[in-house]
């Protein structure tokens, strides 16, 4: 049975059959097998742990020699647009047999909806300097602890990073968000949500909280704009611009530029 989603303008076909109801168990259920493997085996504390971080360092020389810590961002940028971007693709046309651009794998069309996110960046900008001052957040950011120092190695730094921002959008705001919408309409976005703010636990807690307000904005852009793109420049816009912050405060941003 076919239904249309009346509310705030979505344009979301919301079945209740038998496909939909397998498609969601699909993105549930993988899902949770990916956020699993990804917390043990995708973040940056597995790389120092199983001797990544020596070996990497050893083999490629250079940056990475001299700063092996920032390779562990690398691997956390790489794991993210692996499990959270690729292997959700591959379920989407393998297993649930659709295009990923069903999903909000796709570009085209979306350049009009970035107005939108500008304005949240905006409004988000005022609190991200406010909430740059505060000890919690000048102990925590930038994740990499020398980044202080500047040089290449900050930039990669800051390329593994905005790589793992690929991942969270794809993830959260494509494959469930638009997985769990054709099926729960707007309450996909809460379901989705759900998870989203749990993956912040351990951070500041106005950030954790925050994480919600942005999981529901976000995902409600997403699907309005037909695509997780737009999110990822905003979450990368956020992430560098409280670094930044942070390291103007500390006194050491003119070792960035």
């Amino acid at each position: 049975m076919l239904t249309r989603v009346p509310d705030l303008s979505l344009d979301i076909d919301v079945r209740d059959d038998r496909k939909a109801d397998r498609d969601a168990f699909i993105v549930l259920m993988s899902g949770t097998l990916l956020l699993f493997v990804f917390h043990y085996w995708g973040r940056p504390d597995y790389y120092v742990r199983s001797g990544l971080i020596d070996w990497v360092a050893t083999q490629a020389g250079g940056t990475l020699a001299s700063h092996p810590g920032v390779g562990a961002y690398l691997y956390w940028g790489l794991s993210s647009l692996l499990l959270r971007t690729l292997v959700p693709a591959a379920i989407i046309v393998w297993i649930i047999r659709e295009s990923p651009r069903n999903y909000g794998y796709r570009i085209r069309g979306t350049l009009r909806h970035f107005p939108a996110y500008g304005l949240m960046y905006l409004l988000m900008f005022p609190v991200l300097f406010w909430a740059s001052s505060f000890e919690s957040f000048l102990s925590y950011y930038p994740f990499y602890d020398r980044a202080a120092e500047g040089g290449a190695a900050f930039w990669l730094y800051e390329i593994g990073y905005w790589f793992q921002f690929v991942g969270i959008e794809a993830f959260f705001r494509g494959f469930l968000t638009f997985g769990l919408a054709r099926r729960f309409g707007m309450l996909g976005i809460v379901i989705m949500t759900v998870p989203y703010t749990m993956i912040h636990f351990g951070k500041p807690a106005p950030e954790a909280f925050a994480a919600i307000i942005a999981g529901l904005a976000l995902g409600y852009l997403a699907l309005r704009s037909r695509s997780f793109v737009p999110g990822v420049f905003l979450h990368v816009a956020v992430a560098i611009t409280m670094d930044l912050l942070v390291l103007w405060r500390l006194g050491a941003l003119g070792n960035i530029f």
